[in-house]
């Protein structure tokens, strides 16, 4: 992609879309299209010994799995309202919750309310196309005996890992209860945070390589780009960790306490993720610095150039002043040898020249 294409891209419709996207988000203010999108409710059953999944079609179908002896994970993809209400209504979720779930671009939280335990997250992916984050709100509600989990768009599978270890009997989540779902659910999505910062991370140190041996416009488009990226980042990962602890502190009884350890685990994960975050805005400032300096450096390369080439020429410009002054007598005038005399003495001093800057270093 040339140069003028990268800074069009930064004051095109689809660059000021991005940053509007990454800046400006109202929560209070639901997406248009949501209530079109279809809606896919997928249950997990198991216990130690079993496992069973069921997809379902109509929302109503999940209502049984309220009184289940075994543990049940219902994943519904996709933000209906009327359906989210008619989940929330009868698994006993309190309609502020279920305000929050519908609410796209909410800054993640947790909360306890009816004995229940509420936490809202975003999952966080890399598109290697665009080069850009990619963001999906996932809310997740913890019962005695089930978990809930809402995500928004549906057909996305971002819990592939998760569903393959409830497929092994001995797995420790097959052993555990829905407490420990829970956590894996939350655990599987701070996970991505590493992969996703792993990608930009990857995209940084190509562009650091890039600004050291050439910094121009595109150099300067890409750090624009990545910078938008890095926001969207930190605006996501820094409430995480006090969503995390948030759960630590609690004294939720549906929350045991050897599975504690486990969210203190994650605890640690997050600090990682948010210390790594603000490592790599640290370096794109300073690769903005990087990049301004370069840019200082190679002009004043090229205005030490053109003075040194000024100081050259200056000797047969003042040389060819003074012989073309309209004087009647002047040196040499008729001399058969004056022509040459002032050429060698135009050539002579400025190689002369030459020798002084070289051994004072000038070049």
């Amino acid at each position: 992609m040339s140069n003028k294409r990268y800074l069009d891209y930064i004051f095109s419709p689809l660059g000021l879309k991005r940053t509007k996207k990454v800046l400006h988000v109202n929560p209070t203010i639901r997406p248009v299209g949501l209530d079109n999108v279809p809606v896919e409710i997928t249950v997990h059953e198991y216990n130690n010994t079993s496992l069973e999944v069921v997809k379902l079609n109509r929302i109503e179908d999940c209502f049984q799995f309220l009184h289940s002896p075994t543990i049940s994970w219902i994943n519904i993809g996709g933000l209906r309202k009327e359906d989210v209400e008619n989940v929330c209504s009868h698994f006993g979720v309190h309609p502020l919750i279920s305000e929050d779930i519908l609410s796209v671009g909410q800054r993640p939280k947790m909360d306890e309310i009816n004995g229940l335990v509420f936490c809202l997250m975003t999952m966080l992916s890399f598109n290697e196309d665009h080069g850009t984050v990619e963001t999906e709100q996932i809310s997740i509600v913890l019962g005695k005996t089930f978990v809930l989990s809402f995500q928004q768009i549906p057909g996305k599978d971002v819990f592939k890992s998760l569903r393959d270890k409830l497929k092994i009997n001995s797995s420790k989540i097959r052993q555990s209860g829905a407490d420990f779902l829970f956590y894996s659910l939350i655990d599987a999505m701070v996970d991505y945070y590493f992969v996703v910062m792993e990608k930009l991370g990857e995209r940084i140190e190509v562009l650091e390589e890039q600004i050291i041996r050439y910094a121009n416009n595109k150099s300067l488009a890409h750090i624009n780009m990545i910078r938008k990226e890095m926001i969207l980042l930190k605006r996501n990962i820094t409430p995480a960790r006090e969503v995390v602890g948030g759960l630590l502190r609690s004294d939720n009884e549906l929350i045991e306490e050897k599975t504690e350890k486990y969210f203190k685990d994650v605890y640690d994960h997050v600090i990682q993720a948010n210390d790594l975050a603000e490592n790599y805005r640290d370096m794109m400032l300073n690769l903005q610095d990087l990049y301004l300096s370069n840019v200082n450096l190679r002009l004043n390369e090229v205005m030490k150039v053109m003075a040194i080439v000024t100081c050259l020429l200056a000797p047969a410009t003042v040389i060819g002043g003074i012989f073309g002054m309209n004087f009647d007598k002047i040196p040499l005038l008729h001399n058969q040898w004056g022509f040459f005399i002032s050429v060698a003495v135009m050539l002579i001093v400025p190689v002369f020249m030459i020798v002084i800057f070289k051994k004072r270093g000038w070049f």
